[in-house]
């Protein structure tokens, strides 16, 4: 009986544990919130307007797909991005700009330099968690 009492104890622990390193921490230290970025940094908008312009973005997050994988700007945007997670856990990070934020973030940049920067979820999600990508497309 005892036996038996372990290896139930013993599975319910792995199945906590699973579950718990699916709400991990971000490793959120984001620049961009203060309109930092890389190299002149990432441009806005969905491709709408004269280049300068500022282009407000809403990604909405859920397991495990972001609702926009081709954002679309002009060099010389001025960008406000902000994450939503309508389900699960999730962080949303543009290497390239230094970007990095969480639910209900809103980091600001200007796109100085045509280019396609990838991005991608940055919070450990689960099993879909590789595929919860996109990218950015400055022209």
């Amino acid at each position: 009986m005892n036996k038996k009492w372990y290896s139930v104890a013993l599975i319910a622990l792995i199945a906590v544990m699973l579950v718990l390193g699916g709400c991990g921490k971000s490793n959120n230290n984001n620049p961009s919130n203060n309109g930092g970025g890389a190299g002149g940094n990432a441009g806005a908008g969905n491709g709408g307007g004269a280049a300068g312009g500022t282009q407000n973005i809403t990604v909405n997050a859920e397991n495990w797909k972001f609702d926009q994988t081709d954002i679309k700007l002009k060099v010389g945007d001025n960008v406000k991005l902000t994450l939503k997670n309508k389900s699960g856990n999730h962080g949303l990070e543009i290497p390239d700009l230094k970007v990095n934020i969480k639910d209900g973030e809103t980091a600001s940049f200007t796109v100085d330099k045509a280019g396609t920067y990838e991005y991608r979820c940055s919070i450990q999600c689960g099993s879909g968690h590789e595929e919860m990508k996109g990218k950015i497309i400055v022209s």
